[in-house]
């Protein structure tokens, strides 16, 4: 089966920024796929890269087989991206907008059925009608989602697209696009939610500074983190002989890294030899959080 993405020693250099170092990427049709990295990794450079809006340095890019320069029109075809930034047409209504922007992809009357559908499952149908300067910033957001997926692609590229929007939406986007993934579309997602990227894909590839440093499926990349975390909420400042132990802190509330189950009695030992008490405890397993802190401070 041809590939979704492919990705084949890409470089992409700004001036004297090299930007992408020879990212080699293979994603399969119907994969749910994370792209995850710190604020200047590479990642939407990588996603302007495959929607065509710039030109890879050397290397070179394909959508559902289509090479993103010599057969750009198939490959704007095959891909729908929702960017980080609110951009919008000023003139039109939701409806409107997304109507032109499907016939740019040669739809029309026949694809507002799709259109309905798309504006309700993203809880867009009373504003329809509403000029999009006059929605609120969640609202702007749904729309841009809606806008993405109107022509149907079988790739859908969300750059951070639940960045400062309410739960209900998060809640109401991932529900669709799950749908959309079951259906077999393939989603590549970019978050700094990295539970959301957690309970949602099955692939993960995180980038640093241009380089792919890690690209494996989510269930053994959380394997390869041993230990335990454990959050306390303590009735005064933690002793400090557990310091050394410290993960994150706010006032008495701590989350602090154990080597093993075993480290949990030695900690409430300390306590209790402190006179500290113990307002909530809670034992958790290694989250993506702890693989994506690990891998960065390794690489």
């Amino acid at each position: 089966m041809t590939p979704a993405i492919k990705i084949d020693q890409v470089h992409k250099q700004f001036g004297a920024l090299h930007a992408l170092k020879g990212v080699d990427l293979t994603i399969e049709q119907g994969e749910f796929f994370a792209l995850l990295g710190p604020n200047g990794a590479g990642k939407s450079t990588l996603i302007n890269l495959l929607a065509g809006l710039t030109r890879p340095t050397s290397g070179s890019l394909a959508v559902m087989g289509y090479d993103v320069i010599d057969q750009y029109r198939q490959a704007r075809h095959a891909i729908g991206v929702v960017p980080q930034e609110l951009v919008f047409d000023p003139f039109f209504n939701v409806r409107e907008m997304l109507r032109f922007q499907a016939g740019y992809f040669g739809k029309g009357p026949e694809n507002d059925a799709w259109i309905d559908e798309v504006i309700e499952s993203l809880g867009l149908t009373d504003k329809a009608g509403t000029n999009m300067r006059r929605l609120s910033g969640g609202m702007k957001r749904r729309a841009l989602i809606a806008q993405a997926l109107v022509h149907k692609p079988p790739v859908i590229v969300l750059d951070e697209p639940t960045a400062g929007v309410d739960v209900e939406l998060r809640y109401m986007l991932w529900e669709f696009i799950k749908r959309l993934n079951r259906e077999g579309h393939t989603i590549i997602l970019t978050t700094h939610y990295l539970e959301e990227a957690e309970n949602l894909c099955s692939r993960v590839a995180l980038l640093k500074q241009g380089e792919v440093i890690a690209l494996n499926s989510t269930k053994n990349l959380l394997a390869t983190i041993s230990g335990k975390k454990l959050r306390l909420k303590l009735s005064a400042a933690l002793p400090g002989s557990l310091t050394d132990l410290i993960r994150l802190q706010e006032k008495h509330n701590y989350t602090l890294s154990l080597q093993s189950v075993n480290q949990v009695e030695y900690v409430l030992a300390e306590l209790r030899n402190a006179n500290i008490l113990v307002e909530d405890m809670q034992l958790i397993e290694p989250d993506l959080e702890d693989v994506f802190v690990d891998l960065m401070g390794r690489a």
